[in-house]
């Protein structure tokens, strides 16, 4: 992921400074803080979203609108609203909205890109696209009666998603990294944060495929299903080990920048809550409807830190062999 800044904005030389200022604030920047403004509202829609979705598998409300796009028929199923109506409905709602929404960051990122980064209106087009095979696999859900394999592609899709809005919304911020002055940070802690970021999709992916197949249950009644569910608890061994390194690596390494201790920190939290979650699901049976659904929402929050995290890595990274460059060549100008 490239720097969000310097890789396209020029420096103005002292001369004309003062000419370029308001240009740069009236068609560079309002457009960044929309683009970046936008995907961020859009990444936390698609996580509630995806915690609405989660509820809506455990309350057995997967089903609760025999068709689709509409409900019974309608828009807004009244007459036949119940809890297990009202989570599919309202979860096809924010769904929809979250849809247009992304409709919305394509177009403007189109509209302004001359005034954007080149990589931004392809990064959003690749984000529709990935909406857009959303709201299929989401519609194949129903008509398909919950099939396992389109389930669990629906949620790796989402998380797909997600992960690619917080993505752009990181590569625009506004965030100094290093202030001029470089943090020498090494790329391999960029990568290691990527590293952890995929060994958690992955194992959101395991676990989607143990709650679409119901794989906990059958595996302790029928002993049917137990590789599905194995495979599972045995993944949570590298994606903690890859988040607990990105930890140690953050606050070992004096010269990183200090938001990427902070997101380092935040993610091994969320692992350390994600892996007593799930410990408790698992002796609980998933009989407790709250733990089952924040053990989703927690793995989707730890993914999305771990992005962030990769992304500014990067991006730090960048910075700092611009700066390095920068002080080695002023030797040669002078």
């Amino acid at each position: 992921m490239t720097d969000s800044l310097s890789s396209y904005q020029p420096v103005p030389s002292a001369e004309n400074l003062a000419n370029t200022d308001s240009q740069v604030t009236n068609h560079f920047i309002e457009p960044v803080v929309l683009i970046r403004r936008i995907a961020l509202g859009i990444a936390i829609a698609t996580w509630m979203v995806m915690a609405i979705g989660s509820a809506t598998r455990v309350m057995n409300a997967g089903l609760a609108c025999p068709d689709w796009p509409l409900c019974y028929g309608s828009v807004l199923p009244a007459s036949q609203m119940n809890l297990q109506v009202f989570l599919e409905w309202f979860h096809r709602l924010v769904a929809s909205t979250v849809g247009f929404a992304t409709i919305v960051l394509f177009s403007a990122s189109w509209y302004f890109r001359k005034s954007l980064p080149k990589w931004l209106p392809w990064a959003t087009s690749g984000s529709l696209s990935l909406v857009v095979v959303q709201g299929i696999l989401g519609g194949l859900t129903v008509t398909q009666l919950l099939r396992f394999d389109i389930v669990t592609a629906h949620l790796g899709t989402g998380l797909l998603f997600f992960s690619s809005l917080l993505a752009i919304a990181t590569a625009l911020s506004a965030y100094q990294l290093n202030n001029g002055e470089a943090f020498r940070i090494s790329p391999k802690i960029a990568w290691l944060g990527l590293s952890a970021a995929i060994l958690v999709y992955l194992q959101s992916i395991l676990g989607a495929l143990v709650a679409s197949q119901w794989a906990l249950h059958q595996c302790f009644a029928t002993q049917d299903m137990c590789i599905v569910l194995n495979s599972h608890l045995l993944g949570v061994i590298p994606a903690t080990i890859a988040t607990i390194a990105v930890v140690v690596t953050a606050w070992i390494n004096k010269a990183i920048a200090p938001i990427l201790r902070r997101l380092a920190t935040i993610a091994g939290l969320l692992v350390i809550a994600q892996v007593a979650i799930g410990y408790g699901t698992y002796k609980l049976h998933l009989q407790v409807e709250p733990l089952t659904i924040a053990h989703q929402a927690t793995g989707s929050a730890l993914l999305g830190t771990l992005v962030c995290f990769a992304v500014l890595a990067f991006r730090a990274n960048r910075q700092d062999q611009k700066v390095q460059k920068h002080n080695q060549a002023q030797p040669a100008i002078r």
